[in-house]
């Protein structure tokens, strides 16, 4: 079944139309401009569609014709909303590929309206949050009744593109997050820091507002719920002196701003990284009982998973391989998931010498 990329000429979706191209998918590419759009159209052999999310009109005319939508134009804070409710109306299938709790919350209790229009939305199909969401799925499978769940990743090379970070600063001043009894709450940059023994090795990880505070609830019924990133400890220092600074960043004069800066001087990791670099998941899970369970997960470099990930997972889901409503990645199709997307070698690997209370 045919389906559309929107966003295609970004740096991510461009990785995930040639990553189509490469597995012999034809999506329509779709975005704004016509320029950069029909140039990598041409290159690849593919439809382009020229498409604005403030036209209504003809977003849902393009969608008439495809079976599902792969969303990557960020931040998804603006883009997502038109996009489903484009999709809600045309019975088209909807995937993105966001990283943003809000994002996530607001798609997935849309659940009982997809389910009524026939359709699947599956939000999170990409870096964030396939792997993690798999490790989450896997660690509450192997204690049922755990009361927090604790997730972290570290690269050992690598680097964001400008649309990452563009959502970065859009969320801005709000630096952190976490759920806490089943609500997700504002924590302060950097909140809690601790060492984590990652497959790698042991790296100082600082909490981060990453999307899997909202998916992972979703996933498994955890209440609590924090997730960390590998960064060095004088980092991490560093980032706490700049809490005072917080409400002036996320000023629109000085966000704008820094999404111009971004723009102009940012690309997003090169081949030689995305090919040979890798990415180390840890997690933890515990009840209240002071049991616990561990797990670790390698996965190739993000912005590399990510183009693997979307367009496996586009295929199933145009392919009707998925039943309406609203989805996290590990429910849609299990924790096994992540074995399946190329260039993963192992799944999820439980620590069994991680298993007594204390």
């Amino acid at each position: 079944m045919t389906w559309l990329l929107y966003g295609a000429y970004g740096y991510t979706g461009e990785l995930i139309a040639r990553e189509a191209a490469r597995r012999g998918s034809a999506p329509i590419l779709a975005g704004r401009r016509p320029e950069p759009l029909q140039e990598l159209a041409d290159e690849l052999g593919f439809e382009a569609k020229v498409l604005d999310l403030k036209d209504p009109g003809s977003l849902r005319a393009a969608l008439e014709k495809v079976s599902a939508v792969l969303h990557a134009a960020g931040p998804f804070v603006h883009t997502s909303r038109p996009m489903v409710d484009a999709c809600l109306a045309t019975a088209t299938h909807y995937l993105d590929i966001t990283g943003e709790m809000g994002v996530f919350e607001s798609i997935l209790h849309r659940d009982k309206e997809a389910r009524e229009a026939g359709v699947a939305l599956l939000p999170g199909a990409g870096f964030d949050v396939v792997p993690s969401d798999c490790l989450a799925a896997t660690l509450a499978q192997a204690l049922p009744d755990a009361t927090h769940l604790d997730l972290a990743f570290t690269s050992d090379r690598g680097s964001a593109s400008r649309g990452t970070l563009r959502t970065a600063v859009e969320a801005m001043p709000h630096a952190g997050a976490e759920r806490r009894n089943g609500k997700i709450v504002a924590t302060p940059l950097a909140h809690d820091s601790r060492r984590i023994e990652f497959g790698c090795g042991s790296r100082w990880a600082m909490t981060i507002p990453w999307g899997d505070v909202s998916t992972a609830f979703h996933t498994t019924g955890i209440p609590n719920i924090r997730v960390y990133t590998g960064t060095p400890e004088q980092r991490i220092r560093q980032l706490r002196r700049l809490r005072p600074l917080l409400p002036v960043v996320g000023t629109v004069p000085v966000k704008r701003l820094l999404q111009w800066w971004i723009g102009r001087t940012v690309t997003g990791p090169d081949l030689e990284t995305r090919t040979h670099s890798r990415v180390h998941l840890w997690g933890e899970v515990r009840n209240a009982k002071g049991e616990r369970r561990q797990a670790t997960l390698e996965v190739p470099e993000g912005y590399a998973l990510t183009a693997s990930a979307a367009v496996e997972l586009t295929s199933r889901v145009a392919a009707g391989d998925l039943e309406p409503g609203a989805w996290t990645p590990a429910r849609a199709f299990g924790p096994s998931l992540i074995t399946e997307i190329p260039g993963v070698e192992q799944g999820v690997r439980l620590l069994d010498n991680q298993v007594s209370s204390g």
